[in-house]
């Protein structure tokens, strides 16, 4: 890799650090929780990292053990998270390839519908102005909920919907209930503007704008809009369905709703398992099936260029089309009509390959030090945090210190890893001056 390269994934990865300090300074502060002489260190980096990361995974309670003060360093570090992400995997690769000549730069500017070669301010204020006008939005109709519906004061039921808008849309899944969105399980007005926001967070901002540019000429959209726009509702209709079979005679989960709030259940799980951590009915009490079911969701995640996690849609479309090559005695990988460059094959491997690595690793580290919640438990918990989602079986408070310090490092891995190790192959800059002789190992 290009030595401007390193020092600019060098800079985000500083940047991030920085702000992750300052996060985990403000909530160890006495005015920032309600215990005496304020929270230690682990548990104020542990929360700072799941907010700054946009997962949810929390030690504290957020609505009873932090004060208003803290909840607001809290969506703070949410807002700067997910604004971040969106802007880091826009400004990142232009960043990157300011200095790698015209074509690649022009790619660049057209993937991340840019309008301009090195538009950065526009690309900038344009994203910074759809993450603040989708959570207004959010935020007013949830306010108009909470305020006359539920009967919330003015000030308590503006809190709430702004809070839970900001952490909605950028996949975060804080909330300021001890039971999450429980209560609300059957309230379409409250799940659904939160998992809509989910949605439009997790699609990623190149996708967004194309959508809103090109929505009558959909033969002119980009691969990275097709995958998308085809396989964010097999996979959220998918879930729903294979959440809604498992738990629809659980009484501890959804056993006890009607059909509809059944299937409303399900359909909002499903959104939210792909990267945030709302959770309507109780994760604890699911069957085992539904969590294994729910980890792979979770691994995948959502679009690139947005405020979801996991290793994306379009890594996992791209794996499963060169599995299907090979499979069927394809000559080339190709999705909706074009072909998939080589490079990128690789990319997506050694992506998932990386991603997979870290969770196997993670897992069994965890289970030497807690093995008594169990492999599902602990599986669960980790693929969440590297996923970014934030969904927990119950345990996370309950971890030892060295087990919550591997899922501080789960998290940060998962929120800046796949983009940094994508960005670093896609644009590294390696001459290729000779060839090993070519061999076929005995594969299978």
């Amino acid at each position: 890799m290009h030595s401007s390269h390193r020092s600019a994934i060098v800079r985000v990865i500083a940047g991030y650090l920085a702000a992750l300090v300052t996060g985990t300074t403000l909530l160890m502060t006495p005015a920032a929780t309600v215990a005496d002489g304020g929270i230690s260190l682990l548990k104020a980096l542990f929360t700072a990292t799941s907010a700054l990361s946009v997962t949810g995974l929390v030690v504290l309670d957020t609505g009873q053990d932090y004060t208003l003060f803290g909840q607001i360093v809290i969506i703070c570090l949410i807002q700067v998270g997910g604004l971040g992400v969106l802007l880091l995997t826009a400004l990142l690769a232009l960043l990157l390839a300011g200095k790698a000549g015209l074509r690649l730069r022009q790619s660049v500017a057209s993937e991340t519908k840019s309008d301009a070669i090195g538009g950065v301010k526009p690309l900038v204020l344009r994203i910074t102005a759809l993450t603040v006008g989708a959570e207004l939005v959010v935020a007013s109709v949830l306010f108009c909920r909470f305020f006359f519906h539920y009967d919330e004061p003015v000030t308590a039921a503006l809190w709430d919907a702004i809070f839970h808008a900001i952490s909605a849309f950028n996949n975060a899944g804080f909330g300021l209930r001890q039971d999450s969105l429980v209560d609300y399980v059957a309230d379409p007005l409250i799940c659904g503007p939160i998992g809509l926001a989910v949605i439009l967070g997790g699609l990623g901002y190149p996708v967004l704008i194309e959508l809103v540019r090109r929505y009558r000429t959909p033969l002119k959209w980009g691969l990275t809009t097709r995958i998308m726009v085809v396989l964010t509702p097999v996979l959220l209709i998918g879930g729903t369905v294979f959440i809604a079979v498992i738990e629809w005679n659980n009484a501890a989960t959804t056993g006890d709703l009607d059909a509809w709030g059944k299937v409303q259940a399900a359909a909002f799980q499903s959104t939210i398992t792909r990267t945030a951590g709302f959770n309507s009915i109780d994760i604890s009490q699911m069957h085992t099936a539904t969590w294994f079911g729910m980890d792979v969701l979770m691994f995948i995640g959502g679009g690139p260029a947005g405020t979801a996690g996991g290793v994306k849609i379009t890594t996992m479309a791209v794996l499963a089309a060169t599995t299907w090559t090979e499979v069927s005695g394809g000559r080339s990988v190709t999705l909706f009509g074009r072909r998939i460059s080589r490079d990128v094959h690789r990319q997506a491997t050694t992506v998932i390959v990386l991603a997979l690595g870290w969770v196997l690793l993670a897992t069994m580290v965890i289970l030497l030090f807690d093995p008594r919640f169990g492999l599902s438990r602990v599986l669960f918990e980790v693929i969440s945090g590297f996923g970014t989602v934030g969904l927990s079986t119950g345990i996370t408070a309950d971890l030892s210190a060295p087990s919550q310090i591997v899922l501080i490092l789960t998290m940060a891995l998962g929120r800046l890893g796949p983009v940094t190790v994508a960005s670093g192959l896609a644009l590294r800059e390696r001459p290729i001056r000779y060839e090993l002789p070519k061999e076929r190992p005995l594969i299978g």
